[in-house]
């Protein structure tokens, strides 16, 4: 099958689910999201709850509050994508503090959107967050991409004489790697390298099983320690 017709077939919805403590705020944005077209699978209240149908509804992204009774938001996140690389999570919360943000990211969330967004900017970052488009309220992408800098910067563990040699990655596979470390979007990455946004999905995800690496920040990480943002 050819990759136009690939693009052409039916897409099943984007399954979501949404966890927040506020039974009226979370009924809100399930209604919304639903009305959108998009397949909300389940709610949650509480941290607990939220581990526990996440694994039983499989959701393909995670709306997630980060002030949660019982278990808080950042263990939610860390521990469903520790045991589902494949969840893309997206924060929606009151705080924009960076600590907030960047212990959201650390755990695995894909993005970070402030609750004064409105229902078209959290509709529109549902739907490319479950591309694995990183989306972050304007003036939060800088700090997440400068943490990758200074996390990549400190010294890790010196490399044992047995390490296996890295995996070769295509010519294709680097330049997309190397615009993802610069910040760019799975979009903007498509126009540039004149491709399908699926195609730069494909490439993204082959890299990942390649380098053996589970999500974005972790490939960021990785572009960054080699200098690929700079090039």
């Amino acid at each position: 099958m050819s990759e136009r017709e690939q693009n052409e077939q039916p897409q099943r919805p984007v399954r979501v689910m949404v966890v927040d403590d506020h039974p009226m705020w979370r009924d809100a944005v399930a209604r919304d999201l639903g009305e959108a077209g998009l397949d909300v699978v389940a709610t949650a209240g509480d941290g607990e709850q939220a581990v526990r149908r996440a694994a039983a509804a499989d959701p393909d992204v995670l709306v997630l509050d980060l002030n949660l009774p019982l278990k808080p938001g950042v263990q939610v996140c860390k521990e469903l994508v520790g045991a589902n690389p494949r969840l893309r999570v997206l924060v929606l919360s009151a705080s924009g503090e960076h600590a907030d943000v960047l212990e959201a990211v650390k755990s695995g969330a894909t993005g970070y959107l402030l609750k004064s967004a409105s229902t078209e900017e959290l509709i529109d970052a549902v739907r490319r967050t479950a591309v694995g488009d990183p989306v972050f309220t304007p003036g939060l992408a800088g700090l997440v991409l400068g943490e990758y800098r200074r996390l990549a910067s400190e010294p890790g563990p010196a490399p044992g004489a047995d390490e296996p040699k890295a995996p070769q990655l295509t010519e294709r596979e680097t330049e997309v790697l190397r615009l993802v470390a610069k910040g760019l979007s799975y979009k903007q990455i498509a126009e540039r390298l004149v491709i399908s946004h699926r195609t730069v999905q494909n490439h993204v995800q082959n890299t990942l099983g390649k380098l053996q690496l589970h999500n974005r920040v972790e490939l960021v990480r990785y572009a960054i320690e080699r200098g690929l943002d700079d090039a």
